[in-house]
């Protein structure tokens, strides 16, 4: 096993983990970043749990040897339907000090800090709402809280095309969120559970009611590293402190690149990895 130290690894399905790296590199600007997007693959929202769950392995070998030894899944899917078993089945076998983190578990962890009605909303994809991960996840800290959930297909193709201040995304976010408050108007808390879904934020908030919290999770997962990193200082001393920033996609790179900009907010020059 390589004994360097290495970048961490934050891999996604396309685009939206970089609103997630965006935070960590805001939070932690001192590490080495490897971002790893399967554009090639994309969208994983509707894939089977076996499927997601090959994909997301390979791309977590993949940034195990470029030298990371800590990966965050900042992908909502992934998380739902991959990370227990790689945690479980895989990491044991392939390299028990190495870890992959989830983007799920910290939002979570924390939801039940901001509702007063212990009424909770979730945007996500459909692979995500099926996996049932949120409803699971939030029990487990907060039994007292019900949850209710929302998928939203046309939200991603909204910001994947550029569409997302458009009047058709109007439409689309005001019927989610019709969709979810109907099932009951007492959510005074809303994830957005989808690394996507940043982009829309503003908009949404113009059609939710003014008392109702919409929480994204690039803050959250950032702080929720930072903590991790404090927690397990054998696992910081791993991790290489250059402040670089490597993105990968498994796709057309100048494409990645032109839509990455919108998602980290920086110019991004990707390499392609072929899997």
């Amino acid at each position: 096993m390589d004994k360097k130290k290495g970048p961490i690894g934050v891999f996604d399905s396309g685009y939206g983990g970089l609103t997630v790296l965006k935070e960590i590199v805001k939070e932690l600007p001192q590490y080495d970043y490897i971002y790893l997007g399967d554009n090639g693959r994309a969208p994983y929202g509707g894939r089977s749990f076996e499927t997601v769950y090959h994909y997301t392995l390979e791309c977590v070998q993949h940034l195990f040897n470029m030298g990371c030894h800590l990966v965050i899944l900042a992908c909502n899917t992934a998380s739902a339907k991959a990370l227990r078993t790689i945690q479980q089945n895989d990491l044991p076998k392939i390299d028990p000090e190495r870890r992959v983190l989830g983007i799920i578990r910290p939002t979570t962890e924390i939801v039940g800090n901001y509702t007063k009605s212990k009424q909770v909303g979730i945007f996500g994809t459909n692979g995500t709402v099926t996996s049932q991960s949120y409803p699971i996840e939030i029990e487990k800290f907060y039994p007292d809280i019900t949850v209710y959930q929302q998928a939203c297909p046309m939200w991603v193709p909204l910001v994947e095309n550029n569409e997302y201040n458009s009047e058709g995304a109007d439409f689309f976010i005001h019927k989610y969120i019709r969709q979810l408050m109907v099932q009951s108007s007492d959510i005074d808390t809303i994830v957005l559970g989808c690394t996507h879904y940043p982009l829309l934020a503003d908009k949404i908030q113009q059609h939710l009611p003014p008392d109702v919290t919409l929480l994204s999770q690039g803050p959250i997962l950032s702080h929720s590293l930072k903590d991790y990193l404090e927690r397990h200082p054998e696992m910081a001393a791993k991790c290489s402190t250059g402040g670089s920033r490597i993105f990968y996609t498994t796709d057309d790179t100048e494409t990645f690149d032109r839509q990455a900009g919108i998602f980290f907010e920086e110019t991004v020059k990707s390499r392609h990895l072929s899997l």
